[in-house]
């Protein structure tokens, strides 16, 4: 399976880009086009002409059926002119309506217009006042309401506690939420939910309530959408849909027996001008084919998708050992499909998935597309287990060595390759569930991810799920804001617990020594990860964990969380910049061959568990002395140089070193600061940008500077009298000036006069060792700190927000 880019490949991009922006149809000498034109006041009897257009898509579709029956070899051209379109069900094409390299089938919106495909229903509604506070209105006909529109946003089901904007995870969370004083004010809570993170916060599980035991306590069920299973967290949950927690403005309730929606009207909003919009679909349109009768050469264009259903219950499928649970669809799904596409579309206000590539797809095309306010993951490409060869489900599940299959590769076809996922926005996903990313790549090959901008997600911004069947290059992303309502993960992240890894570390020991050339059985070609730019404050921003392998990792910046390699063999780590932080090397086997070197680091190797150090682990390039000498105390980075990169403007940003910087002349490459996220304007004048932290790691405070750490205001301990006045026996720490009311320290129980004297175990001698130290640990999602107090040592622990 060989995936390089040859000038074939390039010619096709090309063209498909031409395609997509008209060019194409216009220079091409190719077949004729037909064009049929839809209005949401045309007629489905009409004759589809721009002046006497269909009603509906479905009609348009069907049209271009009857065409391509009747033998019609030419190129279809379906245009959505301006407006909502309510779509009853799922628009479902087949193999028959397949277009042709040459001539292919586009569903597009007309060139300048707004066109809405709603998976919902407007509601009929005449609002009654049912208190001083909610009013009421009866729907007839209308069963059941998942998901509620209105004012271009998803409204509250009433919950506890409420939602507060900027709170995670959830927008709100209480310990007391499944209270029996709490649950006995509930006269019939069936139908209600539990959203709660998982104990070690991987992710959210999810349950259904069906009601109350003799005990008066809650029955339910659920719990499946995360893979390692766990009881559910402590604390971080809410409960929905619930009458009696219809309390705060913004919020409403169906009940169904009496088909009554009730809402409690945000101040200012007049509700009898808003239009409330039901959810009653989770997908849109789907291209469904198979391996031997795909669907060729459908392109969906310039459409906006807006209003599934939440499918968090659904979301139950296991995939191979990762921590992931899947369900197959999205506001579109393609499944059993070649050379197609959704382009410069949008994905908004959506339940579940935006995009979904099941199965067996070749050549699929995503790209230039705005994904934003989403219940789940915004792109997925995920194969078929029935392509694993000796599968495992579960983390904690293996196949016996004797009965391994040894064959390289997959064992069928049934899973996407070739595939692209390029120049997306993708933000504010996971709304609802938290085990999501921006992209999702699990039993696949070849992906290519690329100058795509992800930002605002609860976990990864880019995750591969396995090792099967590597091929993918992660190239010129912008991805930041992530890991925000979970932890243990990076901007991003992989596994790798392919068909040999065993969860039993003496196992895993004894197998990669006796059967070395099982390690690559899945992994079976080098994914690259390149020229990006990755964030993560809560994690790391590279993470690859649990065996992951065969991965080239190069040219990157890492803005704050460093670069862990975990378990895994074959990985190449050089030419990568980690800003205020360095690398996380987490147990290691014997013959890893593991390489990590000419990489620029700003604090000290932060080994776990490490007794081998692979192939090499030296000419690396350090900002601080310090962290050399830690470093070469574990007997590797004998060659390891310090020096001043002497960045053009770190402050803003630009990490390329100067010319004549020390590094340049001992091997290391400048990195383009220009090549990051989105490339097109409508994208790109969307898109925020990552923050960028002063260096402070590595680098020197004035006498009396401070530093804003936490909500709080910091200095080095410097003079004899600061020293006198904590009854500290020598000049050291970081002394805590001011503690405003309601900031991290002080929920932490910082005071002001604290001297905080060691992070995790590590000695903070100033403010600078203190931020080393903080970036070392702060993946583990709290910081234990000793703090110096009224002359005597107290630990406290500070949660990482």
């Amino acid at each position: 399976m060989n995936r390089h880019i040859n000038f074939t490949d390039a010619i096709t991009w090309l063209r498909h880009v031409l395609l997509g922006c008209g060019v194409w149809a216009l220079a091409s000498c190719g077949p004729d086009v037909t064009t049929y034109y839809v209005a949401p006041m045309g007629a489905d009897s009409a004759a589809g002409t721009k002046d006497r257009p269909f009603g509906s898509l479905a009609a348009a579709k069907r049209m271009v059926t009857e065409k391509k029956a009747a033998g019609s070899t030419g190129r279809f051209d379906v245009v959505l002119l301006p407006g909502t379109y309510f779509v009853s069900e799922p628009l479902i094409f087949g193999p028959a309506e397949s277009g042709t390299t040459d001539a292919p089938y586009t569903i597009r919106a007309e060139a300048g217009g707004d066109v809405v495909l709603s998976a919902g229903v407007p509601l009929q509604v005449d609002w009654q006042q049912h208190d001083g506070r909610i009013w009421k209105t009866h729907l007839a006909g209308v069963d059941s309401i998942e998901g509620l529109y209105a004012g271009g946003k998803a409204l509250t089901r009433a919950r506890y506690p409420n939602a507060v904007e900027g709170v995670y995870p959830f927008g709100g969370f209480a310990a007391d939420a499944l209270a029996p004083a709490r649950i006995v004010r509930w006269t019939n809570p069936v139908g209600g939910y539990i959203h709660a993170m998982h104990s070690g916060r991987w992710g959210g599980m999810h349950y259904r309530i069906t009601g109350k035991d003799a005990g008066g306590m809650l029955t339910y069920e659920g719990g499946w959408q995360n893979n390692r299973p766990s009881a559910m967290h402590g604390t971080q949950r809410f409960v929905e849909n619930i009458f009696e927690e219809l309390d705060a403005p913004g919020e409403w309730y169906f009940d169904r027996m009496e088909r009554m929606l009730y809402y409690f009207p945000e101040e200012d909003q007049e509700i009898e001008r808003m239009d409330f919009i039901a959810a009653q679909l989770e997908s849109i349109i789907q291209l469904k084919g198979s391996e031997d009768h795909p669907v060729t050469d459908i392109y969906i264009e310039g459409i906006t998708f807006q209003h599934t259903v939440p499918t968090f219950m659904k979301t139950r499928e296991q995939l191979m050992r990762s921590d992931w649970s899947i369900y197959r669809s999205g506001a579109v799904l393609l499944d059993g499909t070649e050379r197609c596409g959704v382009r410069n579309s949008t994905f908004s206000l959506l339940g579940g998935n935006a995009v979904f590539v099941s199965n067996y797809n070749r050549q699929s095309e995503i790209s230039g597309n705005l994904i934003e306010y989403i219940g789940g993951s915004a792109i997925a490409f995920v194969g078929s287990a029935d392509a694993v060869r000796s599968p495992s489900f579960r983390y904690e599940e293996f196949v016996p060595a004797g009965e391994l299959d040894t064959i390289p590769g997959p064992k069928s076809n049934a899973y996407p390759a070739d595939g692209v996922a390029e120049n997306n926005l993708i933000r504010y996903i996971g709304m609802i569930e938290k085990q999501v990313a921006g992209v999702q790549i699990q039993l696949a090959a070849g992906i290519g991810v690329r100058h795509n901008t992800i930002y605002h997600v609860p976990r990864s911004g880019i995750n591969i799920g396995d090792g099967a069947w590597g091929g993918h290059v992660i190239e010129y992303n912008d991805v930041f804001q992530t890991v925000l309502e979970t932890g243990d993960h990076g901007a991003f992240n992989s596994w790798g617990r392919d068909r040999f890894w065993h969860p039993n570390r003496a196992v895993m020991d004894s197998l990669a020594k006796v059967h070395p050339n099982w390690i690559l059985l899945d992994a079976v070609e080098t994914t690259i990860i390149r020229n990006n730019r990755f964030r993560c404050d809560h994690g790391w921003d590279i993470d690859l964990d649990d065996g992951s392998s065969n991965y080239a990792i190069y040219n990157n910046v890492c803005l704050a969380g460093g670069l862990k390699l975990r378990e895994g063999f074959y990985r190449k780590v050089y030419n990568n910049i980690l800003v205020n932080n360095g690398f996380h090397p987490h147990v290691w086997f014997e013959s890893s061959h593991d390489v990590f070197t000419r990489n620029i680091v700003m604090t000290a190797h932060q080994q776990i568990q490490i007794k081998h150090w692979g192939d090499t682990v030296d000419h690396n390039f350090f900002v601080d002395s310090a962290d050399l000498e830690v470093t070469r105390k574990y007997g590797i980075e004998r060659n390891g140089v310090v020096g001043d990169p002497r960045f053009v403007i770190a402050s803003a940003g630009d990490f390329t070193l100067r010319e004549g910087a020390d590094f340049l002349k001992d091997g290391f490459v400048n990195i383009s600061m220009d090549d990051f996220g989105v490339v097109t304007e409508r994208l790109k004048a969307m898109a925020d940008m990552p923050e960028i932290t002063p260096l402070t790691v590595g680098g020197n405070f004035a006498i009396g500077d401070v530093v804003q750490w936490h909500g709080g205001t910091l200095k080095n301990m410097e003079t004899l009298g600061e020293q006198s006045a904590a009854g500290l026996s020598e000049i050291r720490g970081a002394l805590v000036l001011e503690i405003p009311d309601g900031s991290p320290l002080a929920r932490a129980g910082i005071r002001a006069g604290d001297v905080i004297l060691s992070c995790d175990e590590t000695a903070t001698d100033d403010v600078i060792a203190l931020r080393k130290a903080e970036a070392s640990h702060k993946w583990k999602g709290r910081l234990v700190l000793d703090v110096w107090r009224n002359q005597q040592l107290t630990q406290i622990e500070l949660r990482l927000e």
